[in-house]
């Protein structure tokens, strides 16, 4: 269950206030939009944690008691909090009831980048794994049958493809794309698909490919002689993941790309 369901399917049976960052100003815990549930037992969600989090449940705990209240709080972190942030930060709080879960239910929802990883392989589940906790919609895709787990994180849908690149025009535009088949020759097909759609679309703002620098460089020769100019090949990345990170077990390369694709959605990029 993720947070937004959690917060719903509780607020259902007990009231709650939202707390939201509203604005900000400055160096801050949280961005705008940011939110935590408050019940009079527990929490769902964080705005950041410390001074600032600790008196906002305090406030939200005073509100819970009278239906329907709406308030606005502005906390100026260093001076007020003896937080090091030293921002500002506006937060809104809103006493909800049942009949309310539905609506906060789609208020909270968040666009999701769409993400499409190719390959089942260990990697790849561990990757999966971790991009199910961001705010990434996972499309999962590989030619062989049977080789997705039975159960799959939130905001993951399993496609069987054969060709496998064949399911490359049908990405979401805006898709980043991951590719790491179990076979070389599947993921220098993929490459050369995503290739041919950024030539007619320029809509994949990522394609990277998992391997070594020597991997890379076989399939630069393979694609030049395919037509593809150096600017072109350029758009891929590869080896994938953020640099300086020197383990190779599936779960730390998993965390090296998902902090790499984060940073593909830095104010800038689309």
């Amino acid at each position: 269950m993720n947070r937004i369901d959690e917060f719903a399917t509780r607020l259902a049976a007990e009231p709650a206030v939202l707390v939201t960052v509203a604005s900000t100003r400055g160096s801050v815990p949280r961005e705008r939009g940011t939110w935590m549930a408050v019940f009079a037992q527990g929490v769902v969600g964080t705005i950041g944690g410390g001074q600032l989090e600790f008196q906002a449940i305090a406030r939200a705990r005073a509100q819970l008691g009278d239906p329907g209240a709406k308030s606005l709080f502005r906390y100026t972190l260093g001076a007020s909090l003896g937080q090091c942030c030293g921002g500002e930060v506006h937060l809104r709080l809103e006493t909800l009831a049942g009949d309310d879960a539905s609506a906060v239910r789609k208020r909270l929802v968040v666009p999701q980048t769409p993400v499409a990883l190719f390959g089942g392989g260990h990697v790849g589940t561990a990757l999966v794994n971790v991009l199910a906790s961001l705010p990434f919609a996972v499309n999962w895709i590989d030619s062989r049958d049977g080789v997705f787990p039975d159960d799959v994180p939130d905001r993951v849908r399993c496609e069987h493809s054969d060709p496998v690149q064949g399911a490359v025009p049908g990405l979401a535009s805006g898709t980043r794309v991951l590719i790491m088949s179990f076979s070389h020759a599947e993921d220098l097909d993929i490459v050369a698909a995503c290739l041919a759609r950024q030539r007619a679309q320029g809509d994949l703002p990522y394609v990277g490919l998992i391997g070594s620098k020597t991997k890379w460089a076989t399939f630069r020769h393979r694609l030049e002689a395919r037509g593809y100019s150096a600017a072109e090949l350029s758009h891929v990345t590869s080896p994938i993941g953020v640099p300086g990170i020197a383990g190779k077990a599936p779960e730390v390369i998993a965390v090296a790309v998902a902090a790499q694709l984060l940073q593909t959605l830095t104010p800038g990029n689309p």
